[in-house]
């Protein structure tokens, strides 16, 4: 090779070196790949200095994880608790109005959809999401499943025998039942689910005679309706979430899961804010929720969504609900679930 076309080559190829490393460069955290993907995110969610997270979890279940991801990588971390709706009303806003201070939002997939299809959140490419659970993925979504929330409703053990716990909704048209019988007031996905595994006309028509028989109590708040369960106050509750059951049975209170089939479920995901202003830590963050974060949430009766840390419990088959449908179809079962609980005539 001759001086002028060897200097050309060298030429070339610093050239293509440049290029490929400033294109490296500009990849974002959230799109990193390579050996040295969790080192760049470390340093860089160092350098940023803080993570600002929105999540629905129970306080106590998320701040533990926290607390790990700070003591792992020195990151402090400010959490905003609310509900799945007041952080999809908080998110919108904040967006709209110009102002972006959430790093990553964790809450139930119905909200974290919402947020989707507002542009409010950027994909990120992690190879923790082939570990998560397929049926909890939903194709073509920015986030990932960090949680799988379960309907599996409650009794109190003391005032209702195992023995005699209804095996179907349809035994919960007897008599006996009359009086006894609890709801969250705002779970029409719940109904969606019911009535898609009987049959829409089934479904309803199943439910409203319940009520209108045996009467319902309606209460806000899954935490609330668990305790009353506990309580006694309300004997059986049909909508209870399964992380809240765990809890009250270690401290001795007298409850225990329902579970009658199918026993419904939905994920509660984790994504990375589009306009997120820590976005390293944001996604590092995600990496650590969605592996060591998940025993972590195991040992706070969560149930993870990582399947090399899930185990579900002896007997228990889930059904998840058909989220993008409940989305495109809420305002109908939200009337459908108000008209049915004012049928009753206790």
């Amino acid at each position: 090779m001759d001086e002028w076309n060897r200097r050309g080559f060298v030429g070339a190829a610093l050239a293509a070196s440049l290029a490929v490393k400033a294109q490296a460069q500009s990849v974002g955290p959230a799109h990193l790949t390579g050996p040295d993907r969790m080192q760049r995110l470390i340093a860089a969610g160092k350098k940023e200095g803080v993570l600002n997270l929105y999540s629905s979890a129970i306080a106590d279940h998320m701040n533990a994880v926290t607390a790990a991801f700070e003591k792992t990588y020195g990151i402090p971390v400010k959490t905003w608790r609310g509900g799945s709706e007041e952080i999809l009303q908080r998110s919108v806003i904040e967006a709209r109005g110009g102002r972006f201070d959430m790093d990553v939002a964790e809450t139930a997939a119905m909200q974290i959809m919402e947020m989707a299809h507002e542009r409010l959140l950027e994909p990120v490419d992690t190879p923790v999401a082939a570990d998560l659970m397929t049926q909890a993925k939903i194709p073509g979504e920015p986030w990932l499943p960090s949680r799988i929330i379960v309907f599996t409703g409650a009794y109190n053990t003391k005032l209702i025998a195992p023995a005699g716990v209804p095996k179907s909704y349809d035994e919960l048209l007897n008599p006996k039942w009359k009086g006894k019988l609890g709801i969250e007031a705002d779970d029409n996905n719940w109904l969606m689910a019911l009535c898609s595994a009987m049959g829409e006309a089934r479904g309803l028509k199943l439910f409203g005679d319940i009520v209108a028989q045996n009467g319902i109590s309606v209460r806000k708040g899954h935490t609330l309706l668990a305790n009353l369960v506990a309580s006694g106050e309300v004997p059986m509750a049909l909508s209870v979430y399964y992380h809240e059951v765990g809890p009250l049975k270690r401290t001795g209170a007298p409850i225990a899961e329902l579970n009658i089939p199918p026993v419904f479920s939905f994920p509660a995901g984790v994504g990375l804010a589009k306009r997120a202003p820590h976005p390293n830590a944001g996604v590092l963050f995600i990496d650590f929720l969605l592996t060591a974060g998940q025993p972590i949430l195991a040992q706070h009766d969560e149930l993870p969504a990582n399947l090399k840390v899930q185990h579900l419990a002896a007997g228990m088959k889930l059904s998840f609900m058909d989220t993008p449908r409940y989305i495109a179809e809420n305002g109908k079962w939200t009337k459908l679930y108000k008209d049915l609980l004012a049928r009753q005539r206790l």
